[in-house]
């Protein structure tokens, strides 16, 4: 609040093409606390934003916040579900805001019994309530304890004028925004996150720094829509959410040679580490930063954070007994630097041998005419485990004819186990809302 207060003229948020300044989101905050008040949604409660990024939706969690409340994020990504995660978050309100204004607020008549939320209540401290995608399972809900994931936003950083790529209801889109308000930046929201809709507000906007996922960039790729917009105040592409495949960093860097390439790597349930790429080019990563500690176990990622969430609602803790945080992130090491391979979940074992989706996909989507590919393993009652693709093509091969044009690629670009045996062409989308791949 104190930033909002000492920059007042300064752009806080670009939504519907209007700006926003610092001190009318600071206006919008003191509005929404009376509202509050006046709601009585006293310190302490279950609060569900129902939301996108607005201005008024960022005013609302800030609102939250600062009132020390418990807030869950929800946003219509998750619509068949929220039933669902009212009821494990135990929200006692629920606040929906639809074209950026108050669309229902209901008292759901749950109470809150779980005993990390007592906690926080007993602390007076805000919370956060986020769910993970679920892409192995069931969704997990996440509680942080907010004030020491706010912590390492108090020391001031240089800010660029930033795309809300990354949803209302991710860690990576909440930390997106605190970073930026707590530099007194710009957050650009984006009504469709669709490769033209991103461009068009990056060339309207002049935005600096685009946070997305490798799938929406090799959407950004496949599309051209990286022709059709003036992208020239784009200096920095962070990515994360999911491996990034090979081909499309080099193909990126190569179009974009003066865009900087950052890897990012974070979890719903310790938040976003710092992060030094070792090259543009390149997939090693350098993890940490204050607050954050990094060791490998037989080949697996682990993580102790100061910021690491308080536990699951619905979940055991998955902390090992001295802190630290399994990550399920199969890993290379050279030296300070981290190269991600994939979860240990998706790993695919043809006979022995390992085959991580990501290399395969990669060398998937060099090839003319692809436009995605995602791979997984497929039993098989000789090897274990087969590789399987389904493919998503610009052109109009049968399957055939594609497997015989992805043999000979894949025979001098990958040893011949790693080659796929299954072949599915697909016409739909191969990635979720979240732009994470589907396998």
């Amino acid at each position: 609040m104190n930033v909002l207060r000492a920059n007042p003229e300064k752009d806080a948020v670009i939504w519907q093409g209007r700006a926003y300044t610092h001190a009318w989101l600071y206006e919008a905050v003191s509005r929404w606390d009376a509202f509050l008040e006046e709601r009585g949604v006293k310190p302490g409660s279950v609060v569900s934003i129902e939301a996108d990024f607005s201005p008024n939706a960022i005013g609302l969690l800030l609102a939250l916040i600062r009132r020390s409340c418990i807030v869950v994020p929800l946003t219509a990504s998750v619509e068949v579900k929220k039933s669902e995660f009212r009821e494990i978050a135990q929200v006692e309100t629920v606040i929906g805001l639809a074209d950026g204004e108050i669309s229902q607020i209901r008292r759901t008549g749950a109470r809150v019994e779980h005993e990390l939320l007592l906690r926080l209540r007993l602390e007076q401290h805000p919370g956060l309530i986020l769910f993970s995608s679920g892409s192995t399972g069931k969704s997990k809900a996440v509680v942080h304890d907010l004030v020491p994931l706010l912590e390492k936003f108090t020391l001031p950083r240089k800010t660029l004028r930033t795309i809300t790529f990354l949803l209302f209801d991710h860690i990576g889109g909440i930390n997106t925004l605190l970073y930026s308000l707590s530099n007194a930046g710009c957050v650009v929201t984006v009504q469709e996150r669709l490769p033209d809709a991103v461009c068009a507000e990056i060339e309207r906007h002049k935005v600096q720094l685009l946070p997305t996922s490798p799938t929406f960039l090799n959407l950004l790729l496949v599309s051209e829509a990286y022709r059709r917009h003036d992208l020239s105040s784009l200096e920095l592409v962070t990515y994360g959410t999911e491996v990034m495949p090979e081909s499309t960093l080099k193909r990126f860097h190569e179009l974009f040679p003066k865009v900087r390439l950052l890897q990012t790597y974070g979890l719903s349930e310790v938040g976003i580490l710092r992060s030094t790429s070792r090259s543009s080019d390149s997939l090693w990563v350098k993890v940490g930063g204050d607050g954050f500690q990094t060791r490998v176990v037989d080949g697996m990622l682990e993580i102790k954070a100061k910021s690491a969430m308080l536990g699951y609602l619905n979940a055991a803790s998955p902390f090992t007994a001295d802190g630290w945080f399994k990550t399920g992130d199969a890993v290379e090491v050279d030296g300070e630097y981290f190269r991600i391979l994939g979860r240990k979940s998706e790993l695919i074992n043809v006979g022995g041998e390992k085959v991580y989706p990501v290399e395969v996909e990669s060398v998937l989507q060099a090839m003319e005419g692809v436009e995605d590919a995602s791979v997984k393993g497929e039993s098989n009652p000789i090897t274990g485990q087969i590789v399987a693709a389904r493919v998503k093509l610009r052109t109009n091969e049968t399957v055939s004819e594609f497997r015989n044009r992805m043999f000979a690629y894949c025979r001098e670009r990958l040893p011949r186990f790693k080659i796929p045996q299954k072949v599915f062409l697909v016409s739909e989308e191969i990635h979720g809302d979240r732009f994470k791949k589907l396998r």
